[in-house]
């Protein structure tokens, strides 16, 4: 009897213990961090030995380290979208065909369309309680300022708190701007062009050879004079305009403070965490640090070995930690998958009206964001599960920041959308070692709406090709960057092209310092023939859509302008200051 008893009790443990596992893994916590401009090479669990992240490598020690893990763009929009939906953003028009490939102005009528399935739709209708708190940059208002449709409630996000649009330099006073070179250059041709119509119209009126009704010329000054103080009132109020905190649907700060502001952002997702404890949840937390104008709390700033943008990513990591601690405080580590990646990688040209350094370092990989050569798009790619995913393993299969949809999706017991190509694929099985090879065989590496590069793993090889149809033209020449224009850019007289395309085995030189040729590589034209046939198949499956990027999608427009007073008292309200902090030790 005692035999039977005692057989009994393990058959209830074990069913226990099947049933508390089984319920983890259908429907977990999930927390994506992301950070804006990292590097791979600044963090310790990529090698950095001067930088202290433990807290991010605490994830690599208790988790998997993808080292090859690619963002489906080098640029904040485009890479945010891919992110969200699983798809390459040129599927949803978030891909541009002019020079300027990100949102730059919150009245702007471009976004993120409704159209787009995320994941946290897909986790809202699964019972998730979800939230985005940090940065967002895919869009706000469409037609009027308070129609909200590509705000982050549109898409799925229960709960807001964050920048509408980035964090610029012309956002912190003294940090120089990102806008006023390229404005100089815009209008300077312009300018000449009007004054010398106007010396010539007044010198033809004068001799009497040509008679200009005065009427018209001066609807003509007026039309230029309206238009340069627009411009002037735009550039003057820029930070006011577009550099502010919402909650939700409502303007909480305008313009942005950045006194204590990443101790914010933590509390308001340590917060979300506490009010979540009973039921699943969804917490993107978008920092963001490193983007510039960078930033740190009187804690950190100047503690580290690399001057203040050190100091911006031993921050973050400190806030990691602080979301870390308060899964373990509430017992919901081993019932959280916890991401960490970088939405695209260093921007190498980040350098400050000083001359410090205030670009991130991409390791040994060539070239930095806005690019497709590794450093603009191998970017840190960190998993922890306690129990479900293992734990210290390095997975060098080509990954993509598109993967997390159909992964957190398939977690959620939530049905993948069958209308639509999603180009992600569920990590879960690498995660868990069942198997060993990525399923991404071909990954499609865009400069905006054009085809820059192709990565591809055959399955039966250790090789991973990368066929590159043009190049930046970097500037100076023998530099990593281009320093004359702050960013590269994909068309035109920017790139060189190439042809035979530039060929690179990843596996053999992670630098892309070597082109293969056909005299250094046999299989050279059979590679560029699988590598055509594959483009050909990707093109066939893309469809016309809408170009949200395009420039009357970008433009100011003040009827889109959100303001929490009016435009006549610049746009400034205050509901922050004043608001309890988190205790903070840098050390």
């Amino acid at each position: 009897r005692k035999k039977m008893e005692l057989l009994l009790l393990l058959v209830i443990c074990q069913f226990t213990i099947n049933s508390v596992k089984t319920h983890s893994v259908s429907k977990p916590n999930i927390i994506l961090l992301m950070a804006d401009d990292l590097g791979i090479g600044d963090l310790g669990c990529y090698g950095n030995r001067t930088l202290r992240t433990p807290n991010i490598d605490r994830l690599a020690e208790e988790g998997v380290t993808l080292t090859q893990h690619i963002a489906a763009s080098p640029l904040c929009t485009p890479s945010r979208a891919a992110f969200l939906t699983g798809r390459y953003p040129i599927r949803s028009g978030m891909a541009a065909f002019s020079r300027v490939g990100v949102f730059l102005f919150s009245a702007s009528s471009g976004g993120l369309p409704s159209e787009e399935i995320t994941f946290s739709k897909l986790l809202k209708q699964k019972g998730y309680a979800t939230a985005l708190i940090g940065k967002w940059h895919l869009g706000m208002n469409c037609e009027s300022s308070n129609d909200f449709c590509h705000h982050p409630h549109s898409h799925g996000f229960d709960y807001f708190y964050g920048l509408p649009v980035t964090n610029f330099r012309d956002c912190k006073p003294g940090q120089g701007s990102v806008f006023l070179k390229g404005a100089q250059k815009a209008l300077v041709i312009p300018l000449q062009i009007t004054g010398l119509a106007l010396v010539s119209l007044a010198i033809v009126q004068y001799i009497g050879l040509l008679k200009v009704p005065f009427r018209a010329l001066s609807y003509f000054l007026l039309i230029i004079t309206i238009s340069l103080l627009v411009l002037f009132f735009f550039f003057y109020h820029f930070r006011h305009l577009n550099c502010f905190l919402m909650r939700d649907h409502q303007i909480i700060q305008q313009p942005l403070s950045y006194e204590n502001l990443t101790q914010r952002l933590t509390k308001e997702a340590m917060q979300f965490i506490g009010r979540n404890t009973d039921a699943p949840f969804l917490l993107v937390l978008s920092y963001l640090h490193v983007h510039t104008a960078l930033y740190a709390s009187e804690n950190f700033k100047g503690k580290s070995k690399h001057g203040l943008y050190g100091d911006a990513v031993e921050e973050m990591d400190w806030s990691v930690g602080q979301v870390l601690d308060v899964l373990e405080k509430h017992n919901l580590g081993d019932k959280t998958l916890v991401y960490f990646t970088s939405d695209q990688g260093a921007h190498v040209e980040e350098i400050s009206s000083a001359g410090e350094v205030h670009g991130g370092y991409n390791g040994i990989y060539k070239g930095g964001k806005s690019t497709n050569w590794e450093g603009g798009i191998r970017v840190p790619g960190l998993l922890r599960w306690p129990g479900v995913v293992q734990a210290g393993a390095y997975i060098d299969e080509p990954t993509s920041n598109m993967d997390l949809f159909p992964t957190v999706a398939k977690l959620a017991d939530a049905q993948l959308p069958s209308d639509r190509i999603i180009d992600g694929h569920d990590l879960l099985p690498l995660l868990q070692g069942k198997v060993t090879q990525s399923k991404h065989e071909f990954l499609f590496h865009y400069c905006n709406a054009y085809l820059n590069a192709v990565r591809w793993h055959p399955r039966n090889s250790e090789s991973v090709w990368k066929v590159v149809f043009f190049t930046p033209n970097f500037s100076p020449e023998d530099s990593n960057g281009c320093y004359d224009s702050h960013v590269c850019f994909c068309h035109g007289g920017f790139i060189t092209r190439h042809d035979p395309p530039l060929l690179f085995d990843l596996s053999r030189d992670p630098e892309e310092k070597v082109p293969l040729t056909p005299e250094t590589e046999s299989l050279f034209y059979e590679i560029l023939r699988v590598v055509h046939q594959a483009v050909d198949n990707h093109t066939r499956s893309l469809h016309a859509v809408p170009n949200q990027l395009s420039w009357d999608n970008l433009l100011w427009k003040p009827w889109l302008q959100l303001c929490c007073s009016s435009l006549f008292q610049s746009c400034y309200c205050d509901y922050e200051s004043g608001g309890s902090s988190l205790e903070v030790h840098s050390g």
